[in-house]
C-alpha cells in the first residue's frame, strides 16, 4: 500500500528541548535505513515500540527510507532502550543517544 507523504520533507533536527507528543526525557531513538524491511513492517514496529499513530509511523518510515534515518522517539533512557529493543527485533539498526 503506498504511503502518502508531503511533496517536500526535510530531515528533522535532533531536539534541543522537549518535543510534544514524542515522550519526555533526555534521550532519543534513531532508526536507520536498510534494504530488507518493508514499509509495513517498519510502520507496525514503530507503532508497537513507541505508541505513535499510524500517520506518524508512516512519516518516520518515509524519512528512514529517503533520508537514511529518522528520530522516532524522545524520552527517558530506560523508555528509549525499551523501544529500541522492540524495533531491533525485525533487524533494523537503532541507536539510543543522549541529548
Amino acid at each position: 500500500m503506498p504511503v502518502d507523504v508531503p511533496e517536500r520533507v526535510t530531515e528533522r533536527p535532533l531536539p534541543t528541548e522537549r518535543v510534544p507528543g514524542t515522550g519526555d526525557g533526555d534521550h532519543v531513538v534513531i532508526v536507520f535505513n536498510n534494504d530488507y524491511n518493508t514499509y509495513d513492517e517498519v510502520i507496525a514496529i514503530l507503532q508497537a515500540a513507541t505508541g505513535c499513530s499510524r500517520e506518524e509511523a508512516e512519516m518516520e518510515t518515509w524519512e528512514i527510507d529517503h533520508l537514511g534515518r529518522s528520530l522516532v522517539h524522545y524520552g527517558q533512557r530506560e523508555e528509549c532502550e525499551r523501544a529500541a529493543a522492540i524495533i531491533r527485533t525485525i533487524g533494523i539498526r537503532v541507536s539510543v543517544s543522549e541529548l
